[in-house]
């Protein structure tokens, strides 16, 4: 498979969902609307993405997305920020090294220990696009497939 990184945003919030489509949700650890989980691109997941494709948005993910999203949005048990010094005492490396070998397949996040796995994010600055949260994003809306540009979603999002 594609030698990249995803990253899934849950655009959706919890009404109306069918159980099939909650437990998809749940197993990619999206819990709540705007939370977001970076993952490797396999099959399985794309079969996960297909499933839930009116909920979520996706793209590749690059580097620099990645650290910010490290640095301002990972979280610890008891809603404890990720920091520097904690990332240096487990890891023995800083946080910019850590998300450099995340995104270079060298590391997974999970070897942090106590890093919870998916990032809560803001509603992005300046709304979603014109055209529409029900709308793909092939047709101009926010949902589905959207390549390098979910990087500038992440970042009014951060």
């Amino acid at each position: 498979m594609d030698k990249r990184r995803l990253v899934i945003i849950r655009i959706h919030g919890k009404s109306g969902l069918r159980k099939g489509i909650k437990d998809t949700l749940n197993m990619l650890r999206l819990y709540k609307k705007h939370n977001c989980v970076v993952v490797q691109n396999t099959k399985d997941i794309l079969g996960m993405l297909k499933k839930v494709n009116d909920y979520v948005t996706w793209g590749e993910i690059d580097q620099e997305t990645l650290i910010l999203l490290i640095k301002k949005r990972g979280k610890l048990a008891r809603k404890t920020s990720l920091s520097e010094e904690y990332v240096k005492e487990k890891l023995k490396i800083s946080m910019d090294a850590l998300a450099k070998d995340v995104f270079e397949f060298k590391r997974e996040l999970k070897e942090v220990p106590g890093l919870k796995l998916f990032f809560k994010l803001l509603p992005p600055r300046g709304g979603f696009e014109a055209g529409g949260i029900k709308e793909q994003f092939s047709k101009g809306g926010v949902l589905g497939y959207r390549k390098d540009k979910i990087n500038d979603l992440v970042k009014r999002m951060i």
